[in-house]
């Protein structure tokens, strides 16, 4: 069964086992590397928007009472749907999965909107409650993804680049309310602001359609990935209470608890005390763009360090663990330099030293951060 897919590859046949002889002649478009940069770039728009918005520190907002309100609700459904969001995403596929799941956020947003305007913040916590929803479909299809289209021995490769594309939407996301608010004497962003993001958001949205399922997706090998025959609701909802029972998964919650916690502290008393409005925008990208650099470097380790996968493995946790304690520590030296109680003044980037001791300590501690989920992930 011969074919051929937009002139990037040609098919002589189908062998035992669904593998496919082709010879590539550039980046396919069904390849796994090219699916997982359309991931990327979905999270890119969404979450990575999202993230760089919260990073401001409440939300944008000068009282962070709406957006800690907003984020417990988020964060509560957000734990229930991301145990549903494997099944769920089991039963729907990926494109109504992660569609839904990115509509979500855009409505979040257009609730800051909205606050801008009302200041009352209901609207906000509703949303808060709908982006966890779709937060866990989201990142539910991203994980199944993530971890079954790159190919064995390259996933730290693979999760790397996602991560990479995924936290440039952080970096960007920085640059908008730096840009649209450098003049701006009010300590809350301007309406320019979230309609940036929510059009960022809606076109995150729309890539969604453009991923492929996994059947169609063909390695460099000429494989093809399983054929996954789409569940119903109540056989994933018994294998989801199975998981419960499986220790390797029980292992990994407080690596999922450590994972993101810290967020609320690190953006609202942080970024939100310790700085002005536009140098948290600016503090964002060099945030990001931290994970960034922390993802490629940990890609390499766990793929290309060493011979032994065990060792590269047993290499990536330990240089995690000094990471994480080294910049903890620098953190813990700054906070007992001021409280709720005794705010200290607004930094802004033109403060020279008084400026940089606090911002290397904010970028530092994340650079950590995507070396810690590759270690567990890979």
């Amino acid at each position: 069964m011969g074919m051929k897919t937009q002139g990037t590859e040609e098919a002589s046949g189908l062998e035992d086992g669904g593998v496919v002889n082709f010879q590539s002649k550039g980046v396919r478009y069904n390849s796994p590397v090219a699916q997982v940069v359309l991931v990327g770039l979905v999270c890119f728009c969404c979450p990575g928007m999202f993230n760089a918005l919260s990073g401001m520190g409440g939300g944008g907002q000068v009282d962070h009472t709406v957006a800690n309100n907003a984020n417990t609700a988020l964060y509560t459904t957000f734990a229930v749907f991301g145990i549903l969001g494997g099944g769920i995403y089991n039963v729907l596929g990926p494109h109504l999965t992660l569609f839904a799941g990115c509509s979500t956020y855009v409505i979040y947003v257009g609730s800051f909107l909205y606050y801008n305007h009302q200041k009352d913040q209901t609207f906000a916590v509703i949303a808060g409650a709908i982006l966890g929803v779709g937060a866990g479909l989201l990142w539910a299809g991203q994980g199944a993804i993530m971890t079954s289209y790159p190919p064995f021995g390259r996933k730290g490769t693979y999760i790397s680049v996602f991560w990479t594309v995924f936290n440039f939407g952080g970096v960007i996301g920085g640059l908008v309310p730096f840009v649209l608010n450098y003049h701006r004497t009010s300590p809350s962003v301007n309406d320019g602001t979230y309609i940036a993001f929510m059009s960022f958001m809606s076109l995150g949205a729309l890539l969604t359609l453009t991923i492929l399922p996994p059947n169609k997706v063909v390695r460099e090998d000429g494989s093809r990935l399983e054929f996954v025959k789409y569940s119903n609701p109540s056989k994933e909802a018994k294998e989801i209470l199975k998981l419960f029972l499986n220790w390797k998964m029980l292992m990994i919650v407080p690596a999922a608890w450590a994972s993101n916690f810290f967020y609320s502290y690190q953006f609202n008393n942080v970024n939100g005390l310790l700085f002005n409005l536009r140098t948290r925008g600016l503090n964002n990208v060099f945030y990001w763009g931290a994970q960034m650099l922390g993802s490629v470097g940990i890609g390499c380790l766990l793929d290309f360090s060493f011979r032994s996968r065990r060792t590269r493995g047993f290499v990536g946790v330990g240089i995690v663990a000094v990471m994480a304690a080294a910049v903890w520590a620098g953190g813990l030296a700054k906070q007992l330099q001021y409280s709720l109680d005794n705010k200290p003044e607004l930094l802004d980037f033109k403060d020279g030293k008084r400026f940089m001791g606090p911002f290397h300590s904010t970028s530092a501690t994340v650079y950590w951060m995507p070396c810690f989920r590759a270690c567990v992930i890979g």
